[in-house]
């Protein structure tokens, strides 16, 4: 009896001693692990403490509990991620096709897949012994996940043989009132978009361009390989479409997939020229397509832009909300940023170019599609037409599934979001979930207005707001990023190369949070409750932002056949992408297409062309007639493109092989004002025929450098109490005339002008030396005020002949940190003068004050308040003039 109360014991502790062990394994049982600190950019950086990355500066986040690990034998398998959505139940299995990170089975374990974008041969958990993971590439594994979520999808055959389609294109001028206002816009056959263009590979096309306009135009049909003399650039493979005349384009379609059409003449593409350009396979998906063209508009004359553009003017940025003044900059704990970043010589940070008052989708900011039920799978061809817009994509109905880019299909890749390159075009299956309306939604890069695709009927299911850019945070890593000589200089730890790390990422609130967030609402439900997206109000996803989020970057591209390039000799070509803000130069290697020669080629060759972005901007980069293999580390399954998003700082690879008959092919930016301010080169194949299309190579080569050799014309004028001052400018890539004056109301307070022109030296431009005439009349005022005295001498003892000084100049202005511009020179008559003034310093978000002193003892002070692109009200103080106010118009 003794013996069996001893056992009955033993069994009891043991019991009890699991029972611990089982409580301790339950959800919440668990010891709470130590809360640690990590930087979005620089995941090997961990802290105990909240605080900043001493990488980047960029402030530190959370870091995700470690999954536990179980043991089965001998085998160590990873459990699934703790932070689960909001409803998900431990214990419950998980709907493979509404889980965020669906399983790969081997056997009968499951093994969660690892993330999309790490290198290859990387493998989440434990290496298990004897197990293959699709040869250990990650991209391989998730396209296997990606294809059984999209599931069998049939396939519907072409019976119709191939044939010529022919398309009569009308281009007529128009009125639209996208933006509020009756606007001038072309349209084509009557239609912005472009009417779409349909054919099935082994067509040959045959379009009809009538130019009903009153002026010139053109149509280049982008990403196609056709014969070099209809690939439509004007100047260059054939000459304009004149007012009245019919152009015959006439290719065969040798290709499939999603690409597009636009003008490639000026500025027509900005006000709607552009449309779909699909072709299918001759066994297609059965399942429906819409072709998706995006697209912006301004109300400006895009002239206008242009001109506004490179007269520095940051009424855009005012419109935008992201001046960056010192005010703004004090209020958010920036002030040592903004100084920072002036002291670099750079203006505020930005990711767009121009403000756009509205972003359509086929032509409308609200597209609706109801014919969607649930269930249907819609397969999007989608291309960017926008002239200068990066978009952000995002679908409320689930993932999308991303199967081509760029017209080259890809193995299947499911992601949260992603950003489509200007000019890009990528395909994605989405699904519909229920019968509700899926809001598809389109942002801007700069988040500062949106358009939406709406798919299926019922009830509104919205995808959620993209947060206002935290620009300072960008400012601030911009300034680590660039050295006092306007360089790029990367980061140590950061791999910058096919978009694996956007640099702006530290803008993104969604990623690392608001720049001062709110205190978080005690009374709010349980942690880690949230309302589903369903339940959202307009406009607002009341759900919280998913922290695995996937974003698609090229590294997660796989082409499903082999790209490698023929056998043949290889050259290395290397360009860097240069730029200059101030004055809106944009080039390779520092040289614009005016300033370079061709390309020369051979057919049978292999390109391989090294891109490094040493500006602040991002640059799609366009290739005219051939597709080109982005190196991502796909090897032999690296994916095809025609167009490359490179973002600042990085280097990308990419080759192609020269096998087109002949010609001259366009290698350009395809941000429409970069390209026109001169971003590209030509390749031009040897011992190409003489173009039919071109009959004068040389008036056509004139022309064509004309585009980023065009001067602009811009000013300001001065209409005050004390009188007038002013200067007019005409700018070109690198030179500049300009006419300065001060007029004061009478003959005491002066007349003075000064003519000059000069020619900008170096990438930078911040180096201008001029020659020019000065003139100046100013009767002997003896009541004169003035802080250094007497100005009949300057500073260096010499006459300043102020009273009657008409003698011709040369001098050196050059720009120092703080954008303070430093200005020497010396006249006909020996007297030098040393200056140093800054304009537009952004006081607020509209105040500008301007400061201005030389060695002839003058001097001025202003501020000036913009109330409109042209008008400011504005006061300064002038030594000669003194004090007066009024209004200033900025042309």
């Amino acid at each position: 009896m003794k013996k069996i109360k001893i056992i009955v014991l033993i069994l009891f502790w043991g019991q009890l001693a699991l029972a611990q062990t089982d409580m301790k394994n339950m959800p919440g049982m668990q010891a709470q692990q130590p809360v640690t600190y990590t930087c979005p950019m620089h995941p090997e950086i961990h802290a105990a403490k909240p605080g900043n990355c001493p990488k980047c500066g960029m402030k530190l986040v959370k870091e995700k509990p470690k999954a536990a690990v179980k043991k089965s034998g001998d085998m160590m398998m990873p459990v699934k991620d703790t932070l689960k959505k909001a409803g998900d139940m431990n214990g419950m299995k998980m709907d493979r096709k509404k889980s965020g990170s669906a399983p790969q089975k081997t056997g009968s374990m499951t093994m969660p897949l690892k993330e999309p974008g790490k290198k290859a041969g990387d493998v989440d958990g434990s290496q298990m012994e004897g197990m293959k993971m699709d040869d250990q590439n990650p991209t391989a594994a998730a396209s296997k996940d990606a294809k059984a979520n999209l599931g069998p999808i049939k396939t519907l055959v072409s019976q119709t043989p191939p044939h010529t389609v022919r398309y009569d294109l009308y281009v007529a001028d128009t009125i639209v009132n996208y933006g509020g206002k009756p606007k001038r816009a072309i349209a084509v056959n009557g239609s912005i978009p472009m009417p779409t263009l349909t054919f099935t590979e082994g067509d040959t096309a045959e379009i009809y361009v009538h130019n009903q306009l009153k002026e010139e135009t053109s149509l280049h049909w982008h990403g196609l390989f056709l014969p070099n003399r209809y690939d439509g650039v004007p100047n260059m493979t054939q000459m304009p479409i004149m007012p009245g005349e019919t152009h015959l384009y006439k290719f065969p379609i040798r290709q499939h997939g999603t690409h597009w059409y636009h003008s490639h003449t000026g500025l027509q593409e900005q006000i709607g020229m552009y449309g779909a350009f699909i072709m299918n396979k001759r066994q297609e998906w059965d399942i429906p397509t819409l072709p998706v063209v995006l697209s912006d508009w301004t109300n400006m004359n895009p002239k206008g832009v242009e001109r506004s553009l490179h007269a520095a003017s940051d009424w855009f940025a005012i419109q935008k909300g992201s001046t960056q003044s010192y005010l703004e900059a004090i209020r958010s704990g920036h002030f040592k940023t903004k100084v920072a970043n002036e002291w670099k010589r750079m203006n505020a940070m930005d990711v767009s170019d121009v403000y756009y008052d509205k972003f359509l989708v086929n032509g409308k900011n609200q597209n609706e599609q109801p014919q969607y039920k649930a269930g249907d799978k819609v397969r999007l061809r989608i291309a960017n037409g926008g002239a200068s817009s990066y978009f952000w994509l995002k679908y409320a109905g689930g993932k999308m599934t991303v199967v081509a880019t760029d017209g080259n299909d890809v193995e299947p890749v499911e992601v949260d979001r992603l950003i489509i390159a200007v000019s890009e075009t990528y395909d994605v299956v989405v699904t519909i979930p229920e019968n509700k309306s899926y809001e598809f939604l389109v942002t801007p890069e700069d988040r500062t207005k949106s358009a939406s695709l709406w798919l299926g009927s019922g009830p509104k299911v919205y995808a959620g707001k993209m947060p206002k850019l935290k620009y300072f945070a960008g400012m601030k890593m911009m300034n680590d990023m660039m050295d006092m000589n306007g360089n790029m200089v990367q980061m140590e730890g950061m791999n910058m190369q096919n978009q694996i790390m956007d640099m702006n990422t530290v803008m993104y609130p969604e990623i690392t949070g608001e720049e001062k967030p709110k205190a978080e609402d005690k009374k709010s439900s349980m942690p880690g409750m949230q309302m589903p997206n369903d339940n959202s109000m307009a406009g607002m996803n009341m759900a919280a932002d998913n922290s695995d989020m996937v974003t698609l970057n090229y590294n997660m591209l796989r082409d499903p056949h082999k790209t490698t390039l023929p056998k043949g000799p290889t050259r290395e070509l290397k360009f860097d992408l240069t730029g200059n803000m101030n004055r809106y130069v944009w080039t390779l290697d520092n040289k614009t297409v005016s300033e370079s020669d061709k390309i020369l080629i051979r057919k049978g060759e292999n390109l391989r062309i090294i891109l490094y972005n040493n500006s602040m901007m991002r640059h799609p980069m366009h290739l005219h007639g051939h597709d080109f293999r982005v190196l991502n580390g796909q090897g032999e399954n690296a994916p095809m493109k025609n167009v490359i998003d490179i973002m600042p700082m990085e280097k990308d690879t990419i080759e192609f092989a020269a096998s087109e008959a002949g010609g001259d092919w366009f290698f350009h930016c395809h941000i429409l004002y970069h390209m026109m301010s001169g971003m590209g080169r030509v390749f031009s194949y040897e011992n190409s025929p003489p173009n039919p299309d071109v009959p004068d190579p040389k008036l056509a080569q004139r022309r064509l450098f004309w585009d980023d050799q065009m001067p602009h014309l811009m000013g300001r004028i001065g209409l005050e109490s004390n009188g007038s001052d002013g200067q007019v400018m005409l700018g070109s890539t690198r030179w500049k005339a300009s006419t300065m004056w001060h007029l004061g109301t009478d003959a005491m307070m002066g007349y003075e002008s000064e003519t000059m022109i000069g020619r900008y030296i170096g990438r930078n431009q911040w180096l201008y030396p001029y020659v020019g005439f000065d003139y100046h009349y100013k009767k002997f005022n003896p009541d004169e005020k003035n802080i250094f005295g007497s100005d009949y001498r300057n500073l260096f003892g010499q006459v300043s002949n102020k009273e009657n000084r008409h003698t011709v100049v040369a001098g050196i202005a050059y720009t120092l940190p703080m954008l303070f511009v430093a200005d020497a020179r010396i006249d006909g008559n020996g007297k030098l003068r040393f200056q140093l003034g800054r304009e537009d310093v952004p006081v607020t978000q509209r105040l500008r004050f301007n400061i201005m002193v030389n060695t002839d003892k003058e001097y001025a002070a202003g501020l000036r308040y913009i109330f409109t692109k042209y008008f400011s009200l504005s006061t300064h103080y002038d030594s000669d003039m003194g004090l007066g106010g009024g209004l200033t118009l900025t042309y």
